[in-house]
């Protein structure tokens, strides 16, 4: 019983992981998204490289700024994990 808990916390902190990494990529390419098409509505352009090629700007200016950070969540998770599978070994 004591493992499935812990598999479920583990679980559940990938998926809180997951988020926090996602959402700043996510979120930006959103924001650029809305307006892009807010002008695309006011102008009528209908040009889908217009909504593309900005949204791809703006992720790889998120993921200089922010990649660091992300990338820091990631390895503070996966050590986690293996201090969990390392404790779990030895029981």
């Amino acid at each position: 019983m004591d493992d499935s808990a812990s598999l479920l916390s583990l679980f559940d902190r990938m998926l809180w992981t997951t988020a926090l990494v996602a959402a700043p990529i996510l979120v930006a390419a959103l924001a650029v998204g809305l307006l892009v098409g807010v002008i695309q509505a006011a102008t009528s352009i209908n040009e889908q490289t217009l909504t593309f090629v900005p949204k791809l700007a703006v992720s790889a200016v998120v993921l200089v700024l922010l990649g660091g950070a992300m990338f820091g969540l990631i390895g503070d998770f996966a050590r986690e994990i293996f201090s969990e599978i390392a404790g779990i070994s030895h029981q």
